[in-house]
């Protein structure tokens, strides 16, 4: 009997330690999950930040609708900054450096918003650099493919200077004095009515 008691107590003692050992397992898978579920829940985290910092990064490269200047249309990548640059040069007095940039972005960019600014700004440095001929397409073309353009008036005045500059007088009369009678409240006619009026 003292030998079954014995065993019964090995027996217990054994299932006790079993337990035991379980527990330790048990508290030690939890706290295996718990580091699992945290590296989960910070792996998720960081791929939703990858992915929309990725997203932010792709959507820099995509063309985007914007106005400008009253002219809608797509701009695409490195479009707004390659105007940036032409017109920084002509502010900057770089005015060759600008008729170069412009006449690149007016080629490589036919459909751009930025266009009536592009050719605005391209006939002014060619007026500049005293090619007047070109001045007077450049300005010619925005006036005719953008006639509503808030800039038309000041080109309407580079022209007529671009034509009495060239000596063709009577053309820069006409367009002084188409000026004046279009945009009478404009600092552009403003300036053109002394102009015209000293045109023999």
């Amino acid at each position: 009997m003292r030998k079954s008691v014995q065993a019964s107590q090995g027996a217990i003692l054994d299932l006790q330690n079993q337990i035991e050992k379980l527990r330790t397992e048990n508290a030690q898978l939890r706290g295996q999950i718990e580091s699992l579920q945290k590296q989960t829940d910070d792996l998720t985290k960081n791929q939703k930040t990858y992915y929309q910092d990725l997203d932010n990064r792709l959507t820099r490269f995509e063309p985007q609708t914007i106005e400008v200047e009253g002219v809608t249309g797509v701009v695409q990548a490195g479009e707004r900054s390659a105007y940036e640059e032409a017109l920084n040069a002509f502010q900057n007095n770089q005015v060759k450096k600008a008729d170069s940039d412009l006449t690149a972005f007016i080629r490589k960019y036919p459909s751009s918003p930025y266009l009536p600014l592009a050719l605005f700004w391209s006939g002014n440095t060619k007026y500049a650099l005293k090619d007047y001929n070109g001045s007077i397409n450049q300005l010619q073309t925005l006036i005719s493919r953008f006639p509503g353009h808030q800039r038309v008036p000041a080109a309407m005045l580079t022209l007529g200077n671009a034509n009495l500059e060239s000596g063709k007088k009577a053309v820069a009369k006409k367009v002084l004095s188409d000026l004046i009678s279009k945009y009478p409240d404009s600092e552009a006619a403003k300036e053109a009515k002394p102009i015209v009026a000293n045109i023999k």
